[in-house]
This record gives structure tokens, sequence and C-alpha cells, in this order.
């Protein structure tokens, strides 16, 4: 008994290009989406980043629960609910964003990641696109635990009311794209989760002081203490209704915290040697 070992040759026609990467741009290489859909895996990768988004989650939660037990039942409604669960979940996307850049160092996987999308560059616009994504989907759960909270509301009382504009939808979104897009400036620049942290929370806090401590430099807080510049976003009774003024302010206070220190990261990272 024999065994034909002759390799059969296969006759058909080689397919295009685009089915057999259907994943890749006209270059060949990765396109930004599925970067963008790899980095936001990663989030949730690490045990640091998978127990973070939980705890966004939890966080939303509490602060609806705390509301239910201890506010009065007009103040149980849509908009406290929901206004009042975005300012702790905003501190906490920062440190989401820096553990999205900085985990790459720590763990040395960047040795893989640049070596896989040798331009630099698009692998941070993927981390940019996966924070802007992660921080409207902390919008989407705060949405859902503040619904669920004005139901409760309007079943055990005088509460219930659902009334809010859309302006407070919009707010809370630029509210935590820019929360995580610091975070992830500060991590680009430092590459440091530790130092990043620190100083994302540190250093806003300090500038926050003096600005009120220092009667010359409470001008200059009102245009560079993100505070201050983003408090409109979230606030009751107008949330997310800025007026020209405010939207400026708040555009040169994103420029100096955000915009700054993501340039010199990008700068810094696309120069620095990865071994």
């Amino acid at each position: 008994m024999t065994t034909d070992t002759t390799a059969r040759l296969d006759t058909r026609a080689p397919r295009p290009a685009a089915d057999l990467a259907p994943e890749t741009d006209a270059y060949g290489r990765p396109t930004l989406l599925r970067l963008t859909l790899v980095e936001l895996r990663k989030l949730a990768d690490t045990r640091a980043g998978y127990w973070l988004l939980i705890t966004i989650g939890l966080v939303s939660a509490i602060i609806v629960a705390v509301l239910l037990f201890t506010a009065p039942d007009p103040d149980q409604r849509f908009e406290n609910f929901f206004a009042l669960s975005q300012l702790p979940v905003g501190i906490l996307l920062p440190i989401l964003g820096i553990l999205l850049v900085t985990s790459e160092f720590s763990q040395r996987t960047v040795l893989t990641t640049f070596a896989l999308v040798p331009q630099r560059h698009r692998v941070i616009v993927a981390k940019l696109g996966a924070g802007a994504v992660a921080a409207l989907l902390s919008v989407l759960a705060s949405m859902a635990t503040a619904a669920l909270g004005t139901v409760i509301a309007g079943l055990a009382g005088d509460g219930g009311s659902w009334s809010t504009g859309v302006s407070a939808f919009v707010g809370a979104a630029v509210f935590q794209v820019v929360n995580v897009l610091l975070g992830i400036a500060f991590g680009l620049l430092l590459q440091s989760t530790p130092l990043a942290i620190v100083l994302s929370l540190v250093l806003p806090i300090v500038w926050s002081t003096l600005g009120g401590m220092i009667e010359r430099l409470r001008g200059a807080a009102e245009w560079l203490d993100t505070g201050l510049t983003t408090a409109a976003l979230v606030e009751p009774p107008n949330p997310g209704d800025l007026d020209g003024g405010q939207w400026a302010r708040l555009g040169v206070s994103v420029a100096v915290w955000v915009l700054v220190p993501l340039v010199a990261g990008l700068i810094r990272t696309v120069r620095r040697e990865v071994s």
C-alpha cells in the first residue's frame, strides 16, 4: 500500500488583495479602525485596566444609589443622577488613558507594537481613538444607571423627573473625552505610570488652589484651570449650555493641559529609541 505524497496544485485564480487582507489599507498596513479595536482590547487585557473599567461602572451605580437614599424626592431626577455620576468617572478616566499608553512601556509590549506597526504616529492616533470611544461608553453607562435610578425614584416616591436637554449629553461627552485625552497626553509625555498618574492629578489641583488663593492668578485661572472651565459641561442647572466665552476658556485650558503635552509626548515617542 502506497501513499500519494504529491502536493496538489491550486489552480484557482488568486483572490484580490482586499479579500486576502480586508483589514489592511492600500499600502498593506493595518487600518486605523483595526488598530483602534486592538487598543480597545488592550484596555481590558491588563489586570489594572480590567478592574479600572469595572470600577468606573460601579462608581456610576454607587452615586445613583447614594442619591436615592439621601437626596430629597424633588432632587431625585434624571438630570441630577446623570450629572453627578460624571464627576467621579471624570477622575478615573485620565488614569485609564495613562494606562493605555504607559502599560506598553512597563510591560515592554511596545517592542512588539512598534515592530508590527513601525509608523508610531498611527499607533498613537489609534490610542486616542480608543480612549475617546471608552469615554463615550462611560457616558452611556452613566445614562443607563441614571435612567435606572430615575425609574426607581418614580416608583418609590415623588421623584423620577426625566426632563433634561440634549446639551447635557453633549457636555458630558466633551467632558469625558477631554479627561481621557488628558491622561493619554500625560502618559505619552512621561511614559511612567506612577509619575503620570501623580502629576495629572496633582498639577491641576495645585493650579486650582493657587488660583483661588492668589488674587493676581485668579484671572489666569479662569482660562487655565480645567476644573473651572469644564465644570459648566456637567453641572446643573444647564449642563453643557456654554456661551462663547466659556467655550473659549475651555479651548485655552484644553490646549495647555492636553494639546501641549500631547504634541510633546508624540515627538518624544516617535523619536525615542525602543530597546
